[in-house]
């Protein structure tokens, strides 16, 4: 490992959690201004691209032992779940349902089911584009 290599790594585990952490408040405020499951679904897969920049596949697959088709699966299921909901409660598409909640990390909030819906496209977005990446940058 060369003294570069050290600098880059450690500079990449800090900045990793920063990317993802915003990802995350990009995805919980995409409701009320932009942002959303798929801008925050693309922040966390740049998060764990930087990872695989500065460390290996094998390490990053050992960090993450996620099967991101399997992810892309969930995500779909959610999407799709949310969208047919109306059908069960016979109201027009797309049609969502929201309160305000008291949550102990985020205070007063209101929760949507098109949050669901968010959550589907942020898991396919990171499941496909990582999917894509390691198909692309692996040597099997």
């Amino acid at each position: 490992m060369k003294s570069s290599d050290v600098i880059i790594q450690t500079t990449t585990k800090v900045v990793f959690f920063m990317i993802f952490l915003f990802s995350i408040h990009i995805f919980f405020a995409g409701h009320y201004s932009p942002g959303g499951g798929f801008v925050g679904g693309l922040l966390t897969a740049s998060a764990i691209v930087l990872l695989l920049l500065a460390f290996d596949i094998q390490t990053v697959r050992k960090a993450l032992p996620f099967n991101f088709t399997v992810i892309i699966a969930i995500g779909l299921l959610l999407a799709l779940g949310t969208a047919s909901a109306s059908i069960f409660f016979d109201v027009p598409f797309f049609t969502h349902a929201f309160d305000d909640f008291r949550l102990p990390l985020f205070g007063e909030t209101s929760l949507h089911s098109a949050m669901l819906f968010d959550l589907g496209v942020y898991l396919v977005v990171v499941g496909a584009t990582m999917t894509i990446i390691l198909s692309i940058g692996s040597d099997d």
